[in-house]
């Protein structure tokens, strides 16, 4: 009975959610139209094997769904990439978001009565990876080098738990990062929260030194793109130090709640050839925390019982630069943040990214593409802010009862964001700038 009446109140709501294509008397089928979207943008999870909790691999998986598949869709709950349209930057690599054309189409599907269509038109599945395939592995074919972590067993519940240990990466000469994505095997996604490796090397005393971050994993996270002509550099004979911080029993939809066993956390490298390095003109990128000092590193991030609060940090350089990525980092409270720049000399202020909906569950480091990732004077200031909900309608939130304070346990807060950067001189920087210029010049010529 419950079943029948959610269904009839899913109907209902989807039903108000009208589209620019009702009005044009179209009929809207599966096999015709909403197929083709949903083997392309949700099939990869919910299929047989797939992290998704249901399959959507033909009309009779997709039809009982239909209405809450709309829902989901309108609100752009799915697919699940938290990213605000038409504030800042739209244009990201690996972007999940569906068009808004594919959105009508489906909710106006819905509307229709979810009709099948046209039985000789037989829609086409995709050739899907494989759920344990390398994500990059189609663009650049499988790693040059995977650093796999020490073994570790957890148990179904229990207190965070952390590892750190040493791992020889494996390059004779410096070499430059081309891609780079951490991926927990099998069965262990759900439990580990995030994964930092660090490159380090041994000093001529024999100490260990810090050299940069290598990359920063989160649940969800997909990967990381080292743009054309930059250089992230791994040095020879370095090795990564290992901190992986993992949750018992795991978290969100995928949490198995068992024991876990030889749990491994691997890192896959794609690298340039070895000669890369040496190329005159090359720009050093690196990747960064940057905090929010009203966070917790100076023991102020604080959220009381079914409370709000938010965060903000700014951060300057003395050297222009180039923003190449962004993914702000927190945990079950946080459900918003934006990156903006302020540029003193004329007092204005640019919004460069907003996620209104952010989720734990998905961490993005939200790629700009080339062309239009921010190009910052030296002086101009960004400005990061994060925002936080510890009420019972932040579906997230294990228990609004709790104080909530800045730390490294699941159960805490944190306030900062990863933000990869080019660091750039000025000839760099004018070049770039000229560079723009006279692409768009050349666009809008061609459109006269």
């Amino acid at each position: 009975m419950m079943k029948k009446i959610v269904s009839s109140l899913l109907i209902t709501a989807a039903a108000l959610l009208i589209s620019p294509l009702s009005a044009q008397g179209q009929e809207i089928t599966y096999n015709s139209h909403v197929a083709n979207i949903i083997n392309e943008n949700c099939v990869v999870c919910h299929r047989e094997g797939g992290i998704g909790p249901m399959q959507f691999e033909n009309f009779d998986q997709v039809r009982p769904w239909a209405p809450l598949i709309s829902l989901k869709v309108a609100s752009r709950e799915m697919p699940p990439y938290a990213y605000d349209h038409g504030i800042g930057i739209q244009e990201l690599e690996g972007d999940w978001r569906l068009a808004q054309e594919e959105i009508d189409t489906i909710v106006e599907w819905v509307n229709q009565g979810s009709p099948l269509g046209d039985l000789d038109i037989v829609p086409i599945m995709p050739e899907l990876p494989d759920p344990s395939d390398w994500n990059f592995a189609q663009q650049f074919g499988e790693p040059d080098l995977i650093v796999a972590s020490v073994p570790m067993d957890i148990p179904a519940n229990g207190n965070d738990l952390w590892s750190r240990h040493y791992v020889p990466i494996g390059v004779t000469a410096d070499r430059c990062l081309k891609a780079v994505q951490v991926k927990p095997r099998g069965d262990a996604k759900a439990v580990v929260h995030h994964a930092n490796s660090r490159i380090k090397l041994n000093n001529e005393e024999g100490e260990i030194e810090n050299v940069s971050m290598l990359t920063e994993y989160a649940m969800g996270k997909w990967g990381e793109l080292i743009p054309e002509g930059v250089c992230r550099t791994i040095p020879a004979d370095s090795f990564i130090e290992w901190n992986i911080h993992m949750f018992p029993g795991g978290v969100g939809a995928t949490a198995q709640g068992e024991v876990i066993e030889d749990n491994v956390v691997e890192i896959g490298l794609w690298l340039h050839d070895e000669n890369f390095a040496e190329t005159a003109g090359l720009y050093q990128q690196d990747l960064k925390s940057y905090p929010l000092r009203d966070g917790y590193e100076n023991g102020n991030l604080i959220i009381p019982p079914h409370g709000y609060t938010m965060t903000q940090g700014f951060h300057s350089f003395d050297h222009p630069i180039r923003i190449d990525s962004f993914q702000p980092h927190g945990h079950l409270r946080m459900n918003a943040a934006s990156l903006e720049v302020f540029y003193p000399e004329t007092g204005r202020t640019e919004q460069i990214s907003q996620i209104s909906n952010w989720s734990a569950t998905w961490h993005h480091s939200h790629i700009y593409e080339p062309d239009v990732a921010p190009l910052i004077p030296k002086g101009a200031v960004l400005v990061i802010k994060q925002w936080y909900d510890n009420t019972a309608d932040n579906p997230n939130n294990p228990d609004p009862d709790q104080w909530v304070v800045g730390g490294s346990r699941t159960g805490d807060e944190m306030s900062h964001a990863w933000i990869a950067i080019t660091h750039l001189d000025d000839e760099g920087f004018d070049k770039l700038v000229s560079e723009r210029e006279e692409k768009e010049q050349r666009s809008l010529a061609s459109q006269d």
